[in-house]
């Protein structure tokens, strides 16, 4: 899943989308009652995109997890977060057996089942598509005929040039 600006901060509910980057602190969006908040330093922020779950072998990032949700549950909604702590470490093991049960507390099940509620039914849930030998093959075939017709390697993306701020003059 692409999980790109999706914020968890402790000690609040729910999830937010980065919006900007103030001075002092980050501007962040809510994403079920869109109300905007500051997000200061001394606030605990961290992306979804950051998070993995211990296994027995190796990490497994938070996305590669709401992929394994999606496909169990048939694109439907996870599990309330809400249930019974036995059946949450059961539905969490036929998700994603090989979790280390020793570093994954039910408080992380909880909240994975939650986030990914949060997600679905915001309709959130993009799966990342895995780049193919084909599309990539396309790709450098289209850069190289761009590279003979001018005789540069195109440029994906510019940059905008700022203009330097005015002296002020008395």
């Amino acid at each position: 899943m692409i999980l790109k600006d999706i914020l968890a901060i402790s000690g609040e509910p729910g999830l937010y989308k980065f919006i900007a980057q103030g001075k002092n602190a980050i501007i962040v969006e809510h994403l079920e009652t869109k109300k905007r908040s500051s997000a200061y330093g001394s606030a605990k922020v961290s992306s979804l995109e950051d998070i993995a779950i211990f296994t027995e072998k190796e990490d497994l990032p938070l996305g590669k997890v709401f992929d394994l949700i999606h496909e169990k549950e048939n694109g439907g909604p996870a599990i309330d977060s809400k249930t019974d702590t036995v059946k949450l470490k059961a539905w969490f093991e036929g998700i994603l057996p090989e979790y280390s049960k020793d570093k994954v507390y039910t408080s992380d099940i909880k909240k994975v089942a939650q986030w990914y509620n949060i997600l679905h039914n915001l309709n959130l849930l993009i799966k990342e598509e895995p780049e193919t030998a084909e599309a990539a093959a396309d790709e450098t075939e289209t850069e190289t005929e761009a590279e003979t017709e001018t005789g540069k390697a195109p440029i994906a993306e510019k940059k905008k040039k700022k203009a330097a701020p005015k002296s002020k003059t008395k």
